[in-house]
């Protein structure tokens, strides 16, 4: 968490990471937006491994460890442990924060993306502005919950010009999908690889604050 829960706040972020990531090292991206309004929580997802096999012997307390919201096995059971999830955190959050009071923001970056668009479809949280970072839509996503997805505003969709994980054929084909699905979008392009720069969030806040 960055930022107080009882401060007098603005908005509150729900920013999810990307596989192989941590939350607490996700947050600190979140560091130039920092003030006393806001309020970010970077969930962790449900599961932890280490990054990297053993080279000799067993993995060590110093081995880099990632996690991951979810994988091909058992995949919805996992997909409904994350959607609980969040909305537990959620409605823990607003048990303390005035959800009247503040403009929510939902932000998933690389896997992150699958999960908070999940979320958004299937939880409880109703989000005023959601934002897919760097990451595809889900597989399944169809009309009923592309509706869902921009209920209260435009989604944003944003994609480092470096990304190598973002082909200008994939962009395109993730475009082709949310115009065939009639979702109202916004693209934002940034300089910059499979990340989350500076410039990217004052892109993200400036167009917020239009």
């Amino acid at each position: 968490m960055l930022g107080s829960l009882v401060a007098d706040l603005r908005e509150v972020w729900f920013v999810c990471h990307g596989h192989g990531q941590l939350a607490a090292r996700f947050l600190a991206r979140f560091l130039p937006l920092e003030s006393n309004d806001r309020l970010f929580i970077a969930p962790e997802a449900l599961s932890r491994y280490y990054l990297s096999p053993p080279i000799a012997g067993p993995h060590a307390p110093g081995s880099p460890v990632g996690a991951s919201w979810m994988t091909a096995e058992d995949r919805e059971s996992e997909i409904d442990d994350y959607v609980s999830y969040l909305d537990l955190l959620h409605d823990e959050i607003f048990a303390v924060v005035d959800r009247t009071k503040v403009r929510l923001w939902a932000l998933g970056f690389s896997q992150g993306v699958s999960t908070v668009a999940r979320w958004v479809i299937r939880g409880n949280a109703a989000p005023d502005r959601v934002v897919l970072c760097s990451g595809m839509l889900p597989a399944e996503l169809d009309e009923e919950g592309a509706k869902r997805l921009a209920q209260r505003s435009s989604l944003t969709v944003t994609f480092g010009d470096a990304d190598e994980f973002a082909s200008a054929d994939r962009v395109h084909s993730e475009e082709t999908k949310l115009k065939e699905l009639r979702i109202p979008y916004e693209m934002v392009r940034f300089k910059g690889g499979h990340t989350i720069t500076p410039e990217l969030l004052e892109k993200l806040t400036s167009v917020s604050s239009d």
